[in-house]
């Protein structure tokens, strides 16, 4: 029997325990019988008095009332009679009933009760008949006789009798109840005596058994400790107690002594194998050859880490003890099955009792059914590389547990060490063949290429150094993946560089058909109605026709100066420029336009700027009327100014292509318009790029001027700089060496722009002489168009005045009403407020919202699934009619306009209206 030291004074406490529970079920038991007759006596004793006592209360006021009642009539006294008669019956049925165990108490109680009845009938009820019918005589011969009073008392002497015989009964209950208390403190007393003593002997016998046990246990550790340990020694304690406990946590220290040095010596012989590997699946197959004997299993398998199209799974790379028919050459993605799940979870699995059919060991004699399971993951870092799976006929024991776990990080580090060395022999051969293809993509990559093959041919000396020492591999590694990395970015760049082409392309197109569908709209109509106008309108006509002639002159000017740039035909004149001459000269030109802004402008000059400087004094002036005429663009409140002085020497050493020998000019022009963000203020010098980096400007303008700034400003030996904050202003700055030299500018790429724009001159020429040409059936759809045009209701969304005027002309002449939106967000509020419009024009490229944004929300927040939309859009790119009609579009034209293609889509719209069938 265990009978250990804490069942020893448990049990000790149990006696003391059940000899006071004993002991307080006897003084239970009789608590309740003392309780019972000090109740009895406190309770019932007094109640019978009082109740005694209310009686003789009742009787005595019937008979007060009563004699109130007699000598004065009052009915007043009759109520304490009445309330006495109604009451001492109650009174005395309760008494009675009380009485129940006392027969002789109940006689006496008996024979009051006809003396109450035989006064209440014979004197109290004939007094009050007597007195209310006012019979003086037989009332005084009634008081004279004193019947009343013999009976009352008659009745008190009864009362008296009672209550004596009661008192005398009460005395002898507290007599017994005394001698009942006496007894039990003697029994109490008696009882504690016994306990005392009864506890006494139990931490004696207790405290004995305890020492000598203990005592045997140290003496036996001692034994152990004073010789040379053996770590398959074990102490016996023949004790049921804790001492055995001691003992076997003793033993327990051994076995965990002896399972370390296991585990050290396995992981020794382990360690070893890994050197001189330098492919994966032949550590693999070593590791898991070399440890499952160790863990006496049967049976393993080692699943490595794969990802493959962006999936992450684990494929089986080694095994022990499989059989060709067995399903070891499956893969596992995160989460399934219980390799896969083992990898999410990263802990180890350990199942028992396997049923017979799921996996078969086959020896030469037979097939058995290992019915013990371990899969445990191979951590590295937080990330599993591999997850090992081992069977076995017998249950794991805590040392396989223990092994597994130490070799996790040492065997991970191994497979990504090696698999880090494969790596680098594959990215060597994928660098070659990516460096050939970018080397065909670019000229530009031919440099990095270069160095590319070298890198690679250090990687391929270095990769046979890696053989012999395994610890530089993974900085190898890193090198190359910095390497890749680098090319990557190399071919986003390029990616950049087409997007930046396209965009390029796609304003230029913009910017050069905007003026061009004003200019053959309106020639169109000139020639086919000249007769009919008047002269205002021709004259108004021809102005419209010039204004846009003057823009797409000076649009083709700017980018003729870009293309002479890039081709490095701009030549540089340099004269003696007098820089007394500027001040006044931007204070003619540009004071107009401050005085019609209400804005403030100054141009100021420090005094210590020299008066002559050489320079190319009309790229000069070009540059600044560039930039101020972006600064009153920019500017709707506050000021604009122009500082002219010497650049410090601090600002001159920050600059590329100045040194500072020579004096500098630096000319700022500030102004606190609308800013542009930090993240803007490279963007903004490419080619019509303005802040929000997109061909939906705001702001009119080409978004040519700052980069023909710019690249004046470096043709001048110079450098521009811009510093801005948003709804602050900004300050753009430019610095020019007082005498030119040899600039190392770098042109920027307009190639593919010019070729563009000399295709789109044509396209424009030819569409200008097909606008001019007459159309054949005009005078037939004449008549037509005036009953299916007259009274339309046309909305123009565009920002161009020229081309809205154009329009708004040509559709009057029909008959068609207009309303005018200058952009997307003001087109749905007017659609929003009306609903007579026939049909939309929309123009795509505008401020505040494009049309691609502007047709959607018609089509999906109006609801305006129905409404003609016509999309205008001087984009001449490829997939621009698809992406207007997903956006939303009826349908599609291109600018500059043919006037009478534009009446023919009219008509299959408004056609469309009327006969919707």
């Amino acid at each position: 029997m265990n009978f250990n030291i804490h069942a020893k004074i448990i049990s000790g406490y149990l006696m003391i325990l059940i000899s006071l529970g004993l002991s307080l079920l006897v003084v239970n038991d009789r608590m309740p019988d003392m309780q019972k007759e000090m109740d009895y006596v406190s309770n019932h004793e007094i109640e019978l008095h009082d109740l005694a006592n209310q009686i003789q209360k009742n009787v005595l006021d019937m008979e007060t009332g009563m004699r109130g009642f007699a000598l004065t009539g009052n009915e007043e006294y009759l109520e304490p009679y009445n309330n006495g008669s109604r009451s001492w019956l109650d009174n005395y049925n309760k008494l009675h009933s009380m009485l129940a165990g006392n027969v002789g108490q109940q006689h006496t109680l008996e024979e009051i009760k006809p003396l109450i009845s035989s006064w209440i009938k014979n004197t109290g009820e004939y007094v009050i008949e007597q007195k209310k019918a006012n019979n003086q005589a037989a009332l005084n011969q009634h008081f004279a006789e004193n019947k009343g009073k013999r009976v009352t008392d008659q009745i008190r002497t009864q009362f008296n009798t009672f209550l004596t015989a009661e008192k005398k009964l009460t005395a002898e209950r507290m007599d017994r109840i005394n001698r009942n208390n006496a007894n039990f403190k003697i029994t109490l007393y008696t009882i504690i005596f016994l306990i005392s003593a009864m506890t006494l002997a139990v931490a004696v016998i207790m405290a004995n058994s305890i020492v000598r046990t203990i005592r045997q246990v140290v003496n036996t550790i001692r034994s152990i400790t004073d010789e040379k340990v053996d770590l398959s020694t074990r102490i016996e304690v023949k004790s049921q107690d804790e001492t055995k406990e001691l003992a076997s946590a003793v033993n327990g220290l051994l076995s965990s002594l002896d399972k370390q040095s296991w585990v050290q010596k396995s992981l020794t012989e382990i360690s070893t194998i890994y050197q001189g590997i330098t492919d994966v699946t032949v550590l693999t197959q070593t590791f898991i050859t070399k440890l499952a004997p160790m863990l006496e299993a049967a049976y393993g398998v080692v699943y490595l880490r794969r990802s493959h199209e962006g999936r992450i799974d684990f494929v089986p790379a080694a095994s022990y003890a499989v059989a060709d028919q067995e399903p070891a050459s499956a893969s596992f993605r995160l989460g399934e099955g219980l390799v896969g799940q083992c990898a999410l979870d990263q802990r180890v699995f350990l199942i028992d009792k396997l049923p017979e059919d799921h996996i078969k060991v086959t020896t030469g004699l037979g097939m058995s059914s290992p019915r013990n399971l371990l899969i445990a993951p191979i951590v590295v870092e937080g990330r599993v590389e591999a997850v090992v799976e081992f069977a076995a006929l017998q249950p794991f024991r805590s040392q396989h547990l223990t092994l597994l776990d130490t070799l996790q990080e040492k065997f991970g580090s191994a497979i990504t060490s090696v698999q880090g060395r494969m790596e680098v022999e594959r990215l060597l051969t994928e660098s070659q063949v990516l460096t050939e293809e970018l080397q065909a993509q670019s000229e530009e990559l031919q440099a990095q290429s270069e160095e590319l093959q070298m890198q690679q041919e250090q990687l391929r000396i270095s990769n046979d150094y890696l053989e012999e020492q395994n610890q530089s591999a993974e900085k190898r590694a890193i090198e190359l993946k910095k390497a890749k990395d680098e090319l990557e970015d190399y071919s986003l760049k390029l990616q950049l560089s087409s997007q930046y082409k396209t965009d390029f392309l796609a304003n230029m197109s913009h910017e050069l058909r905007t003026p061009l569908n004003s200019i053959l709209i309106l020639s169109q109509m000139l020639v086919e109605n000249n007769a009919d106008m008047e002269m205002s309108e021709v004259e108004e006509y021809a102005s419209v026709v010039y204004t846009a002639g003057g823009d797409l002159l000076r649009l083709i000017d700017d980018i003729l100066d870009l293309s002479k740039i890039e081709a490095g035909k701009i030549e540089i004149l340099t004269d003696e420029v007098n820089l007394t001459e500027i001040p006044q000269t931007m204070k003619n030109l540009f004071d107009p336009i401050a005085a019609q802004k209400n804005l403030t402008f100054e141009v100021l000059t420090e005094p210590d700027v020299p008066s002559v400087i050489s320079t190319d004094g009309q790229r000069l002036q070009q540059i600044l009327k560039n930039l101020l005429s972006n600064a009153f663009k920019f500017t709707e409140r506050g000021s604009v100014t122009v500082q002219i002085g010497l650049a410090k020497p601090e600002h001159i050493q920050e600059l590329p292509g100045l040194d500072g020998v020579e004096p500098v000019i630096s000319i700022s022009v500030i102004d606190t318009g609308i800013g542009i963000p930090f993240d803007k203020q490279e963007i903004i010098f490419d080619a019509f790029q303005q802040v929000d980096g997109t061909t939906n400007r705001q702001y009119g303008g080409t978004g040519l001027g700052l980069s023909i700034c710019r690249e004046f400003t470096h043709l001048l030996g110079g450098a521009i700089v811009v510093h801005s904050e948003p709804n602050k202003g900004s300050t753009f700055t430019i610095y020019i060496p007082s005498r030119q030299e040899e600039s190392d500018h770098q042109p920027v790429d307009y190639s593919a722009f010019k070729e563009v724009a000399s295709s789109l001159m044509v396209e424009q020429g030819s569409a200008a002489e097909e606008a001019a040409a007459p159309a054949p059936e005009l005078t037939e759809t004449v008549s037509s168009d005036d009953q299916l045009f007259r009274g339309k209701k046309v909305l123009l969304v565009d920002d161009d005045a020229r081309n809205v005027f154009a329009l708004v002309t040509a559709l009057e002449k029909k008959g068609v009403t207009v309303q005018i939106a200058e952009n997307g967000k003001r087109a749905i509020e007017v659609l929003q407020n009306q609903d007579d419009v026939d049909m939309v024009f929309m123009d795509i490229m505008m401020p505040v919202m494009g049309g691609y944004e502007a047709m959607e929300a018609i089509r999906y927040d109006l609801k305006l699934v129905n409404l003609p939309i016509i999309a205008l859009t001087a984009k001449a790119m490829k997939g621009e009619r698809n992406k207007c009609m997903e956006a939303g579009a009826s349908d599609y034209i291109m600018k500059p306009l043919n006037i009478n293609q534009l009446y023919s889509l009219m008509r299959v719209w408004l056609t469309e209206q009327v006969n919707p069938d």
